[in-house]
């Protein structure tokens, strides 16, 4: 399977576009909704190289920062264009990214079977270390507990990272706990934490050889 999905979210409060594919490779949207590139920092969440293409920008620098170094973690392609109403606040355009990048990772990974379905990620930076667990069960829940501290980092509400994280497992439909273990930086606390999440999902959907529905159950639904 290609697993790879396209998708597109508008409301009144943000328009979003996403292009993914879990297993790299090259991808592209139909048309991008942004306006021309206009400084050199709007590229900082960007990268390309034989195996991977990521292209993050929803408008807020930090949110831009973690989910980069989720789709690079987790071996993705990822092109993420978004313009929210952060004239209002950072609220509606990090939510609703997270939403759409759930329904992309579960458009794009198709039926649950054949792959290892509970995968289990550490990542350190520097002082701080993460723990992320997830389950591709089809029950979404999150349980989600960095322990920041700051208001914000960068312009990134502290409070909307953890919901961020949720947003995307409600949409994923995946049961999902992040916890970041130890650190006093909160700008290495949340990137530890991603990063985590990240191996957790490529273990997650990684082969186990076989095409069966890994449950006792017969189904995930």
């Amino acid at each position: 399977m290609s697993q790879q999905a396209f998708v597109s979210r508008i409301t009144n409060e943000t328009k979003i576009q996403i292009a993914i594919s879990l297993k790299g490779g090259p991808i592209e949207l139909p048309n991008s909704i942004l306006p021309p590139k206009q400084t050199v920092e709007e590229d900082v969440a960007s990268q390309k190289t034989q195996s991977q293409v990521i292209n993050i920008h929803t408008g807020v620098g930090f949110l831009d920062h973690m989910i980069h170094a989720l789709a690079k973690h987790s071996g993705w392609s990822l092109i993420v264009e978004c313009i929210g109403d952060l004239h209002i606040d950072d609220h509606h355009t990090t939510e609703d990214c997270g939403i759409a990048l759930g329904t992309a990772f579960n458009d794009a990974l198709g039926a649950v079977r054949g792959v290892k379905r509970f995968g289990t990620g550490f990542a350190p930076l520097d002082e701080a270390l993460s723990r992320a667990v997830v389950d591709l069960s089809n029950r979404p829940y999150a349980v989600v507990n960095l322990g920041l501290k700051r208001e914000k980092i960068g312009d990134l509400s502290c409070e909307m990272i953890p919901h961020f994280l949720e947003s995307f497992a409600e949409a994923a439909r995946i049961t999902m706990h992040v916890d970041c273990l130890r650190g006093f930086n909160d700008h290495h606390r949340s990137e530890s934490a991603f990063k985590a999440l990240a191996v957790a999902l490529r273990e997650a959907i990684s082969p186990n050889g076989t095409n069966d529905v890994p449950s006792t159950k017969g189904v995930l639904m």
